[in-house]
Parts: structure tokens; C-alpha cells; sequence
């Protein structure tokens, strides 16, 4: 039977401020879970925002991370989909089988997503750490369900294979799964950052044939180019909904998509679009935001529909491998994605990197893991 292990993770102890370095218990897996030696880990936004408390004031100490691929170290009892040994990348939405969602054959929505059963713990204080999104991935190994261990094959390189855990899988999920793409529409992005590129993509494996990216820093205008887009538009220097009616003979899109999570660029992407037109909010907005002026007739005049997309409406299990073989196969360019590579230790600096515009991803190689 497994031992207890002690790991070395980020944790945030109080909102606001840095995350600090730690030693972790990981304790054995129990019936269900399994421990997973953590090879990479993206540093995604999301993060920043939980240490910065858009989870609210009480989810703290935090276990920073969520994208993360690994090895299946050991397992509990009862877990049959992975083996020690396995190369896993890690969800954070584990359908249940039995929510309301999952018993109508809409897994992708499950309410009740599993986690692991038992906590991790600081070993300095013995308090319970709460991992952010259920995973952990901050830290050497952690604990998860099984079912949020999704196997790929072996041959691809972790920190590619650790975005499609969480920001990969929600830009061209969005584009594949919630908006559905046509072959031969149009398309616009606002917000051309790690999510924006991969709703970029997304769109481009699914066929659209005008992508146009979005932005105010034109160093992510040269980024969506290279994901893409086949236009871009600076919204600092010019209207972003005329110049897209521009670009599209004065339609406007067929899909638009808001990856800013900002009142402006919601609203500029319902207006963006042409008549029967699909908006896609994939941005997470502050809790206190609101739009003030909303011009209703001029909706429901465009017509068309407005969605909001958890995770890419992605059911890992499915949508992992498959985004894997497509990058496999030099379909999707996750390379680029990999702005940096560092160690755990420089994971505050990742933050403040990523906060200044400088990186699409940083990507945190543990030791012992050929970089």
C-alpha cells in the first residue's frame, strides 16, 4: 500500500499576497483517488485571480494550480481507468454519472464534478489546503478522483500536454463545442492572450476562413497572426465593431468571441456580429460586473444568440486525447503557447509576467523533468 508523501507546493496563504513554497502532505490514495507525480504546470489567470480572491475571502490557504499533466504515481481502491504509470493529463470537470446534467447526456455540465475525497495538508501547521479547481498541480504530486486523471499517449512532451488541461481546451472548445464553427464563416476574438489563441485555432481546425483577432497590445495582434488569424485589429487605435463590419463587406461575423471578461468587449462582441449572429462569452468577468446600457432593440434586431462557455464545454475524457492528436499531428501549435519554461520557484515572477502582457503561457518543469 502507498505511503503518505511529502511534496513541495505553492500556496497561498492570504489573498492578495504571494504564493510561498511549502512542504505538503500528499496522503496515500484512498477508494477513488489516485496520486499523480506532476511533470508540468501551466500558469493560467485563473490562478492569479483565485490568490487575488475572485473565489471569495474564505477559500484560502489556496494550493495553487490547475493545469498540469503527470504520471499516475499509485491508486486507490476501486480505480480502473488509470494504472500506476500512466501519463495523465489532469481535468478539473470529473463528470459524476448521476447529477442532473450527466442522466440527460449532458456530462459536459455536470454539477457535481469529483475531486478527491480526502485533503492535502501543509505539514508546518497541519491545516487543510483547498486545491484550486480541485487539482493542485503547484506542487510534486497531488491528489485527485481518478476520473480526472485522462490518459495520453507518452510520446508528448508535458508542458504542451499540461495546457490542454484547462486554457487550450477552453479557447478551441469554445469554438468546437459551444459556438460550433461552420467551415467557410467568419469569426472575431477579442482578447488574443493564451485563451484567445486557442479560440483562434479552434476556429481554424473547424474551418472558418475569416479570423479575426482582437486586441489593444499589438505584440498579441502578431501573436493571434501566428495562431491564424488572418486579420487584426488594434481597438486601441480604431472601432473594433466598424472595422470588423469593415473586413466583412459590412456584415459583420458569423461567430464573435470575448476572451477579456470586460463590460466593453462583451458588448462590442454582441454588436460585432451579422444578422443571426453567434456571441461567446468565454471571459470570467468579476463578480461586481455589470453592463449598464444595453441596447435591446438593437439585439434583438441582430438576432442570433448569446452563449457563455465553462471549460470549452469539453468532456475530458473525449476532448484531451483528440486535442492531442491534433498537436501530434501539427494541427495545433501548442509550442508557442510555452512562452516560458521555469521552475517552481519562480512562480511569482510568472504572475507578474503574465500580468505585464510578456507571456501567453509560463509553464512550470519540476525537477528531475528534461525540459
Amino acid at each position: 500500500m502507498a505511503d503518505t508523501i511529502v511534496a513541495t507546493g505553492a500556496v497561498a496563504r492570504t489573498i492578495g499576497a504571494p504564493g510561498e513554497l511549502e512542504p505538503i502532505v500528499v496522503p496515500a490514495p484512498g477508494p477513488g483517488e489516485a496520486r499523480v507525480r506532476i511533470l508540468a504546470s501551466g500558469v493560467c489567470h485563473t490562478d492569479l485571480s483565485a490568490k487575488n480572491g475572485v473565489f471569495g475571502p474564505d477559500v484560502v490557504p489556496l494550493l495553487l494550480g490547475h493545469e498540469g499533466a503527470g504520471i499516475v504515481e499509485s491508486v486507490g481502491e476501486g480505480v480502473t481507468n488509470v494504472s500506476e504509470g500512466d501519463y495523465v493529463i489532469l481535468a478539473w470537470r470529473a463528470p459524476c454519472g448521476n447529477c442532473r446534467f450527466c442522466t440527460s447526456g449532458k456530462p459536459h455540465l455536470c454539477a457535481a464534478s469529483l475531486n478527491a475525497a480526502q485533503k492535502m495538508t501543509a505539514e508546518r501547521d497541519g491545516v487543510e489546503l483547498n486545491p484550486v479547481l480541485g487539482i493542485g498541480t503547484f506542487c510534486s504530486y497531488t491528489l485527485v478522483h481518478a476520473r480526472q486523471c485522462v490518459r495520453v499517449s507518452d510520446k508528448l512532451p508535458p508542458a504542451q500536454m499540461s495546457l490542454i488541461g484547462c486554457g487550450v481546451m477552453t479557447g478551441i472548445g469554445a469554438a468546437i463545442n459551444t459556438a460550433r464553427v461552420e467551415p467557410g464563416s467568419s469569426v472575431a476574438v477579442f482578447g488574443c492572450g493564451g485563451v484567445g489563441d486557442s479560440i483562434i485555432m479552434g476556429a481554424r481546425q473547424a474551418g472558418a476562413t475569416t479570423i479575426i483577432g482582437v486586441d489593444v497590445d499589438p505584440r498579441k495582434l502578431e501573436w493571434a497572426r501566428d495562431f491564424g488569424a488572418t486579420h487584426v485589429v488594434n481597438a486601441s487605435e480604431v472601432d473594433p465593431v466598424r472595422a470588423i463590419k469593415d473586413l466583412t463587406d459590412g456584415f459583420g461575423v458569423n461567430y464573435a468571441f470575448e476572451a477579456v471578461g470586460n463590460p466593453q468587449t462583451t458588448m462590442q462582441a454582441l454588436l460585432c456580429r451579422d444578422l443571426a449572429g453567434v456571441c461567446t462569452i468565454v471571459g470570467v468577468a468579476g463578480p461586481s460586473a455589470t453592463i449598464d446600457e444595453v441596447p435591446l432593440g438593437q439585439l434583438y434586431d441582430l438576432g442570433g444568440s448569446i452563449r457563455f462557455s465553462w471549460y470549452g464545454d469539453c468532456l475530458p475524457t473525449r476532448d484531451f486525447p483528440t486535442v492531442a492528436s491534433w498537436y501530434e499531428q501539427g494541427r495545433v501549435n501548442l509550442d508557442q503557447i510555452v512562452s516560458r519554461k521555469i521552475s517552481l520557484e519562480e512562480v511569482n515572477d510568472a504572475f507578474e509576467a503574465m500580468e505585464r502582457g510578456e507571456t501567453l503561457r509560463s509553464v512550470i518543469i519540476f525537477d528531475g523533468v528534461e525540459a
